[in-house]
């Protein structure tokens, strides 16, 4: 408990999960996985129902114990803020499956998949610009997936192609992989 900087771990261990804060718990939740000293860390959604200071907490608790122990970290959010400010590389999901990937940076800078701009083009801005229309339509349902690329009953770009078959992952960039046909040699 020490190593997720709880102070007191003997007085921890005797309390009860409801006598603990949320950020107490989602330390005690760190410290349970780390017990067997994992390669491989899987945080979903690790700062949810925290407030900002605490969830800035956990994710700088993640932070050092990639940096400190050696820990890969797997961080499963919704949260765009996070992924901004904690990780190096970043998989965009729509409906189950990969549809950019790349470094955080190139990313959040140029993205390329269409669901990845009107997504980060949804996020709330400090210096006061409009925001721009939300993605249009309805997430798919994932027992009716639609056929080819998941995404384009919604997609603005969507091509015949995109309704046939699934776009395979194609390279960008140096760092940085899409799955959509605009990327296959002139859109088809």
């Amino acid at each position: 408990l020490t190593s997720v900087q709880l102070p007191d771990p003997g007085r921890i261990l005797s309390l009860y999960p409801l006598e603990l804060s949320g950020g107490m718990r989602q330390r005690v939740l760190t410290a349970m996985a780390l017990v067997n000293k994992p390669r491989l860390l899987i945080a979903d959604e690790p700062g949810s129902a925290l407030d900002v200071t605490i969830q800035a907490q956990i994710l700088s608790l993640l932070k050092s114990l990639v940096k400190e122990a050696g820990i890969a970290v797997l961080l499963i959010t919704h949260d765009l803020g996070v992924v901004r400010e904690t990780v190096e590389r970043v998989y965009i999901m729509y409906a189950g499956r990969v549809v950019e990937e790349g470094q955080t940076v190139e990313i959040f800078d140029d993205p390329k998949h269409p669901y990845t701009q009107g997504l980060l083009s949804s996020v709330p801005r400090l210096t006061g610009e409009a925001l721009a229309e939300g993605i249009p339509g309805t997430l798919s349902d994932y027992t009716e997936a639609p056929s080819g690329c998941r995404f384009h009953p919604r997609c603005p770009q969507a091509m015949e192609k995109c309704a046939q078959q699934k776009p395979p992952m194609v390279k960008v960039s140096t760092k940085q992989h899409v799955a959509c046909y605009l990327y296959h040699g002139g859109g088809g």
